[in-house]
Order: C-alpha cells, then sequence, then structure tokens
C-alpha cells in the first residue's frame, strides 16, 4: 500500500450518523476488538470482534432495522435508548492490526471482564482457556474426564451467577430444539469445563416472567426450565468430572451428549 498522510489515516465519513472508517483506515487497523459505551454512564455494554466498520455497524442497524431476535433487540434498544436522548454510542477500539484468531481470543477475555453485557452468545474459546482462578485450573487439568452413561444437557454456568444458586444460574434461558430435548435424561451445569451440579428438568417453558417471575429479562425465542436436584448416584457420577475435548460447547454454552 503506497504512503498515506496524518490527514487520510484519521479520515473518517459520516454514514447515518455514523462516523465510519474510510478505506485507507480499514486497510492499516486490520482485525480489532471493540467495545460499545453508553455515554450517559460510561457502561460498556456490547463486546465484539470486526474489521472494516463493522464497529459502527450496530449504531447503524438501531436506525434503520427492527429484531425480531429478543436477544438481539436487547443490544439494539439500548442503543435508540441513546440516540432518544440525543446522544451517541461511544465507540473504543480495544486492540487493532490482529489476526482474526488472536482478536477472537481478546473478544472472549473482554466478554469475560464486563458484567452485564448484551451479547448474545459468549466469547470463543471461553470454556477451554477462559477466566478461572489458579485453584478451578488445578481441579480441571486434574479432574477425570466425563463418561457419559445418560442422555445429558450439557449448559454453561451463566457468567454472572456469583449470587444465584446452581439451579437458578443454569435454568434460564436457552435456544434449544424441542425435539431433542425430549430424550434429555439429565442436566448437567458447567463451569470452566467441570461438571458442578445436575439436574431434571420437569418442564420446559418460553424464557418470560410469566413463568419464571425471578428473571429480570424475557427471552421469549428462548426456553427455559424448572425442575429438581438430580439423585444422589447420578451427581457422584457427574459432578467434578471434567469435558474431554470431543465435547466443547458452542458459542451459545450447550451441547447434547453424548453426540
Amino acid at each position: 500500500m503506497s504512503d498515506v498522510s496524518a490527514d487520510a489515516i484519521l479520515r473518517l465519513t459520516v454514514i447515518r450518523g455514523c462516523r465510519m472508517f474510510s478505506d485507507d483506515v480499514s486497510e492499516q487497523i486490520g482485525y480489532y476488538v471493540y467495545r460499545l459505551v453508553d455515554p450517559r454512564n460510561g457502561e460498556t455494554f456490547y463486546v465484539g470482534k470486526g474489521q472494516g466498520n463493522r464497529v459502527f455497524q450496530h449504531a447503524v442497524g438501531a436506525r434503520v432495522e427492527k429484531e425480531e431476535n429478543s436477544a438481539i433487540s436487547l443490544k439494539l434498544d439500548r442503543i435508540r435508548e441513546i440516540h432518544k436522548e440525543g446522544l451517541s454510542v461511544n465507540h473504543f477500539i480495544h486492540r487493532h492490526k490482529l489476526d482474526e484468531a488472536t482478536a477472537l481470543h481478546v473478544e472472549a477475555a473482554l466478554i469475560d471482564a464486563y458484567p452485564n453485557l448484551t451479547n448474545i452468545v459468549r466469547g470463543h474459546y471461553s470454556d477451554d482457556c477462559g477466566v478461572a482462578s489458579s485453584q478451578e485450573l488445578l481441579l480441571r487439568y486434574q479432574a477425570p474426564l466425563i463418561d457419559f452413561q445418560h442422555k445429558v444437557l450439557l449448559l454453561a454456568v451463566n457468567k454472572t451467577s456469583s449470587m444465584m444458586s446452581n439451579y437458578d444460574a443454569v435454568r434460564y434461558a436457552w435456544r434449544l430444539s424441542a425435539e431433542r430435548l425430549k430424550a434429555i435424561e439429565y442436566i448437567l451445569a458447567i463451569k470452566n469445563n467441570l461438571v458442578i451440579d445436575a439436574f431434571i428438568a420437569e418442564k420446559w417453558l418460553p424464557a418470560t416472567k410469566a413463568y419464571f417471575s425471578g428473571f429480570e429479562k424475557e427471552y421469549p425465542d428462548r426456553k427455559g426450565f424448572i425442575g429438581r436436584q438430580a439423585p444422589e448416584e447420578i451427581r457422584t457420577l457427574y459432578i467434578g468430572k471434567r469435558l474431554g475435548p470431543d465435547y466443547s460447547l458452542s458459542q451459545a454454552g450447550t451441547r447434547y451428549a453424548p453426540d
């Protein structure tokens, strides 16, 4: 690429009220990881990675789109609230000049670091190498591998669940196949690749306040379960075991097992 002036590097284009990177800038910064920040209180409400003008597309979308997905709308509704007050979302590029694999790791680390984000899914590699205490790492790598003897659903414990019981932390709200749920015998709660609890789901219901009054946000397109703790022999069989490399959770924090 030919040399460009400082003015060219810093030049931005305005599209639909959002300040966009020029092609020159986009080429130079490569893959990056960004945060969307609410100017009213300084709160980071979304973390992402991308290239080009990805960082600005959320604000543009909030002006012109109506999202049907309730989880996505949490992010766009926040942006619309900011716009209604005559303000603009603050866009921060946390790291740039990255390759895509490194950007995914940085994105995941930031998602772990900021609570109450509107991100739909966890960061990549969260189960394999996400945030953990030194004692959790010792347990994780010394624990025996799990041997599935039942049809189970693996669900990641919510990262903001420190004040919740394991039951509440794992039962709400998931995008799951109603057909596949029919065969599930037990729910295994997973944290840092370890099974920390086991439950029986007696009923799966839409993730709304009509059925789950104790949860603040609603996700009508997702499911939650009402159930009870699994019998002691099942808990003994699974709790404290770790997932093998063939059973990493999806980015959404779910996995049916055995395959």
